[in-house]
């Protein structure tokens, strides 16, 4: 059974950063570096909206225009791990962030909140 489990989130300031982490497990037939991951987020009352993707070897990415420039995904395929650093967070930023990996039907983790505001 495939696991995705967010990490990292939390409250920050204008102009911050955070770090968040995407721990997957379970891909019992299938190595991590095969699947490309991406990471959501879903602010209150809003729809979950498409950020950031990432390869599976991590040679290539794409983000959205809200997120160019202030976000970085990557990947760590020896520990199963997506990333995402978020820098100069902007209180439009606040949502709670997922990743999601492309198996067993759409894989996704539980999110983890994050908050921007001073």
């Amino acid at each position: 059974q495939v696991q995705l489990v967010e990490s990292g989130g939390g409250l920050v300031q204008p102009g911050g950063s955070l770090r968040l982490s995407c721990v997957a497990s379970g891909f019992t037939f299938h190595n991590f570096g095969n699947y490309f991951m991406r990471w959501y987020r879903q602010a209150p009352g809003k729809d979950r909206d498409l950020i950031a993707f990432i390869n599976g070897r991590g040679t290539t990415t794409d983000y959205a225009d809200s997120v160019k420039g202030r976000f970085t995904i990557s990947r760590d395929n020896a520990k199963n791990t997506v990333y995402l650093q978020i820098n100069s967070l902007k209180p439009e930023d606040t949502a709670v962030y997922y990743c999601y990996a492309p198996v067993a039907n759409g894989s996704w983790g539980q999110g983890t909140q994050v908050t921007v505001s001073s």
